[in-house]
């Protein structure tokens, strides 16, 4: 079992950053990817980013890339999403998620989850 706890977030004002946290614990990790989805009300849980536990391959969301970087400390056992120049398209609840599969797009392609973080943002 993989237990997965999101932090960091909170208010932002639209342009501004923030950083999300994502605290794993249980079995080792080392084999697992972590991804990012977030989620609107009314609408379907959307990919973010993801990362190979060892922090290699890291892969974007076309609506995020170039302002969100995905990042991970193996030895702390984090995952981090650091969100700059945010948008009011980015609010929702943040996910934090994990696999053994190499590439997963789809929330059907995650096997364990966190209970989500609230990022509002403010125009």
């Amino acid at each position: 079992q993989v237990q997965l706890v999101e932090s960091g977030g909170g208010l932002v004002q639209a342009g501004g950053s923030l950083r999300l946290s994502c605290a794993a614990s249980g079995r080792t990790l080392r084999t697992y990817t972590v991804a990012w989805f977030r989620q609107a009300p009314g609408k379907e849980r959307d990919f973010v980013a993801r990362v190979r536990w060892s922090g290699s391959s890291p892969f974007y969301a076309d609506s995020v890339k170039g302002r969100f970087t995905i990042s991970g400390d193996s030895a702390q056992n984090m995952v981090y999403l650091q969100m700059n120049s945010v948008k009011a398209e980015d609010a929702g609840v943040y996910y934090c998620a994990a696999t053994t599969r190499y590439f997963p797009l789809r929330q059907y392609d995650l096997d364990y989850w966190g209970q989500g973080t609230q990022v509002t943002v403010s125009s």
